[in-house]
């Protein structure tokens, strides 16, 4: 497994690279650098040809790129079919891929057919002997699985946010290498991808979050969440409850039924912390909670609490942002 190299899939939204890709890309090149192998990534879309090179910045030695109009909006057999084109053509040690909603589906169509597992949602690599060793979070981020596997490729998805994309120190210009897509017969139409509008980045990606519960008390009083996500070059959550009542699309929910996030900074407004919303949100490195109620069961878990009412402490907040920030 050592000599053979590490490949990652990166994904992209439009003609962008995702963030989640990058930190897949840098954290490839750092196992590949310790097994002293080569890193190889995929990129698979629509005009994207032309940025494939991009990833040479984060350590990607060679990029296989897959342009064809068909694969604009993610087809899970088309995309399984390069998959396992580009797993035969480059027989991989390590599998790596962001855990992303596309992600999350690819990766076990492509194992399954590879007769291998997943180590999904991993928050940390490691190499012990000749093995790869993946950290991930269970029973909703109370305690860690430190696994590996006996089958091959080592195959895992890497939670957005959990690993940093760095440009390489010593960049080069990657082999970039062009495939032919032969598309496979299938029996799913995927007819268009829906964007929440207004949305300047997926939940999954954003280093801020701004999340507002029942203590919101309807829609209309979440401007003063997206004022201070604005402020802080963030976006804005939701919990289940909120999502439930109409508040806020279902696009913004985070929890065991939503979306599951790791940014830097998560503000929890108006939330109780609920363990189906502590599931999707636990691995955030510092979480604030803001909340009236002093016996909530957030504050049991949050890095930094403030107790008081969001509609108080949430604009003066963001005034003095403001003014730190020179806004």
């Amino acid at each position: 497994m050592i000599r053979s190299p590490v490949l990652v899939f990166s994904e992209t939204f439009g003609q962008d690279f995702r963030r989640a890709s990058l930190e897949a890309v840098t954290e490839g090149k750092r196992i590949a650098g310790l097994l002293s192998t080569s890193l190889v990534a995929v990129a698979i879309g629509y005009g994207i040809k032309e940025k494939a090179s991009h990833l040479g910045k984060y350590g990607a030695d060679k990029v296989l790129v897959v342009d064809n109009p068909d694969l604009k909006t993610y087809h899970p057999d088309y995309y399984r079919a390069i998959g396992l084109e580009v797993v035969r053509k480059t027989n991989p040690g390590i599998v790596l891929m962001p855990a992303t909603s596309s992600g999350k589906d690819l990766a076990p169509r492509l194992a399954i057919q590879l007769n291998t597992v997943v180590a999904t949602e991993s928050t940390k690599l490691d190499i012990e002997g000749d093995r790869v060793v993946a950290t991930r979070p269970v029973y909703a981020g109370k305690a860690f699985l430190r696994v590996t596997m006996n089958s091959t490729p080592f195959m895992a998805t890497l939670r957005p946010n959990a690993f940093n994309a760095k440009e390489a120190p010593s960049q080069k210009t990657p082999q970039v290498e062009e495939l032919q897509f032969n598309k496979p017969q299938s029996r799913m139409t995927v007819h268009e991808y829906h964007a929440h509008a207004g949305k300047k980045m997926d939940l999954t990606e954003a280093s801020v979050i701004v999340s507002g519960g029942r203590g919101m008390g309807g829609p209309e009083n979440y401007k003063i969440l997206e004022e201070l996500a604005e402020t802080l070059g963030g976006v804005v959550g939701a919990s289940r409850a909120s999502v439930d009542a109409g508040w806020r699309p279902h696009s913004d929910q985070v929890g065991q039924t939503g979306r599951t996030v790791s940014p830097t900074l998560y503000i929890a407004c108006g939330i109780s912390g609920a363990i189906q919303h502590r599931v999707g949100m636990i691995n955030s490195k510092v979480i604030v909670a803001i909340n009236k109620d002093p016996d909530a069961p957030i504050f049991g878990f949050a890095d930094y609490g403030v107790v008081g009412d969001v509609f108080q402490v949430v604009p003066a907040l963001t005034n003095e942002l403001k003014k730190y920030l020179g806004k």
